[in-house]
């Protein structure tokens, strides 16, 4: 299927895959020379116990967290799009809700300001309700 005619939820949806490869990018940028720094052999971290070795876990919180309310997001979309409905409104949505993400991975995976990650997360998740109602109003009427 040729660009110009795919799905408006397709790059939003891809741009939220793309996130998660992002961070899990960081996640390895900052974990193995932080391993390496330590002398940290790898099969100490095997079971949760260990975790605590490490000493900069921001980016593997933030890769757990785009596995959990995310979730959501893929499922309402692939959902959109599998019932044939192309709504200008829940494309904007869905691209409130990349952005918000993606300033709550910035975030945390920087400074790490919980008032301003909350705030984000809060922002992006209202989004996703939203996102809901709207997907659910265009079903039933």
């Amino acid at each position: 299927m040729p660009a110009a005619s795919a799905h408006p939820l397709v790059l939003p949806l891809l741009a939220m895959v793309g996130l998660t490869l992002l961070v899990w990018l960081r996640l390895y940028a900052v974990r193995l020379p932080e391993m390496r720094r330590s002398k940290i052999d790898p099969q100490r971290l095997a079971g949760s116990a260990d975790k605590h070795l490490l000493k900069d876990t921001r980016a593997s919180d933030n890769f757990i967290n785009l596995f959990e309310v995310p979730v959501l997001f893929y499922v309402l979309v692939l959902a959109t799009v599998s019932a044939g409905v192309n709504d200008a409104v829940l494309a904007g949505l869905a691209w409130a809700f990349v952005g918000l993400r993606g300033l709550h991975s910035l975030i945390q995976c920087s400074y790490n300001r919980v008032v301003h990650r909350f705030i984000a997360y809060a922002l992006a998740t209202l989004a996703l309700f939203v996102y809901l109602g709207r997907l659910a109003w265009v079903l039933v009427v």
